[in-house]
């Protein structure tokens, strides 16, 4: 693993968002001033394919990146705001009805966050 990936992957465990890969390359760019956007989408597309990462596309938004433990995603519909939700009742009930565990999946719910319930 290089360098770059290694410090991409601790930004993406520490960060308690799911940032961009133009926010992770501005974060990277303190620490390692000389990294070009080019390495930072390569490296994030390696540590995908790894499984040690995951993407998180949105329509309409730019892709986030996460963590790899399993779990579910809640975005507002009108701000795009991503926090993380588990539906472990929902998984049993999941791998239950096919009989074997699942490998993976992306579920995303769509809603309306506080904030933007505020304002309406």
């Amino acid at each position: 693993m290089t360098k770059y990936a290694k410090l991409l992957l601790e930004l993406v465990r520490q960060s308690r968002e799911h940032m961009t890969a133009e926010q992770l390359f501005l974060e990277l760019k303190k620490i390692e001033p000389k990294v070009v956007q080019a390495t930072v989408y390569n490296n994030l597309n390696t540590l995908c394919q790894e499984g040690l990462i995951r993407k998180l596309s949105i329509e309409g938004s730019p892709d986030r990146y996460d963590i790899a433990k399993r779990h579910d995603h809640l975005v507002c519909k009108n701000c795009k705001a991503v926090s993380d939700v588990t539906f472990s009742d929902l998984t049993r009930g999941l791998e239950s009805q096919l009989g074997e565990g699942i490998i993976t999946y992306d579920l995303k719910v769509f809603y309306l966050c506080p904030k933007c319930r505020e304002k309406k």
